[in-house]
């Protein structure tokens, strides 16, 4: 039986998995093994939100939960820190963080909040050392987010364009490009400059103020919802969705579109 409610109730549950008798695929785990795990329940996490649906983010944050806990859990084992260590480090950060609340600066947009978060986070011991403002960007983000940080940071600088229209001319010239590189049938050439019109377009929803991962996987959810309405349609027509022909394609494709607006 697990002693404790809350996060002790927690925190002993992992003891007992981990503990002698307990759970032999627990005690073998790594926080490497289990930063994997991690990432995954993220992504899970993300898509309860995204549903709206609050029982579904409160089981997928109880997952995140726990595996944050068990990474703290084998760190402790080892005499490295404990959780204590990780919340009074972190609650150090935050109030330094915001001077603006617990000391006497000013900020009055969030637009000043993240520009002197940023100044502050780059003071940091653990960022001071750093040779590129670029460096504290991840290196293990997905691309999509990633491109939009790293533009972030250098827009930072100042190294940045003047409005979105300039950006989307940007767009224009980098497909001109891409088409350039089809026609010479190079595909190490071809691959760059997609990637230049992806960089590009992750500066044009910036300048949106739009995160271009959370539109992409919007669009993707689209795109499926759409495909799977068609194939359903296909099967009641007694057909597979392999089998149907260009025409039928287009037409199941429009009504699809308008009953799942």
């Amino acid at each position: 039986m697990v002693k404790g409610h809350g996060i002790a109730g927690i925190i002993n549950l992992i003891k007992m998995l981990r503990g002698e008798g307990g759970c032999p695929w627990d005690r073998e785990q790594t926080p490497a093994s289990m930063v994997l795990h991690l990432i995954e329940e993220t992504y899970e996490l993300a898509d309860a939100i995204k549903s709206g649906n609050p029982d579904e983010v409160c089981e997928e944050l109880g997952d995140v939960l726990f595996l944050i806990l068990f990474i703290i859990s084998m760190y402790e084992e080892k005499g490295k820190f404990s959780i204590d260590h990780v919340t009074e480090l972190n609650n150090e950060k935050m109030t330094r963080r915001h001077p603006h609340v617990f000391k006497d600066a000013k900020a009055d947009t969030p637009e000043d909040v993240k520009k002197r978060w940023n100044r502050i986070k780059m003071e940091e011991k653990n960022h001071a050392g750093l040779e590129s403002i670029l460096d504290s960007v991840p290196s293990g983000l997905p691309a999509l987010m990633r491109a939009y940080r790293i533009s972030d940071r250098a827009a930072r600088t100042g190294f940045d364009w003047d409005n979105v229209s300039d950006v989307i001319k940007k767009v224009e010239e980098e497909w001109n490009e891409f088409l350039s590189a089809i026609k010479r049938k190079n595909q190490q050439d071809i691959s760059l400059e997609f990637g230049d019109i992806l960089f590009t377009l992750v500066n044009v929803a910036r300048f949106a103020r739009i995160h271009p991962e959370t539109s992409l996987a919007d669009s993707v959810k689209k795109f499926e919802m759409r495909f799977k309405h068609m194939e359903k349609a296909a099967a009641k027509q007694g057909e597979g969705i392999e089998s149907v022909s260009r025409e039928e394609f287009d037409l199941l494709w429009e009504n699809a579109k308008k009953e799942l607006i």
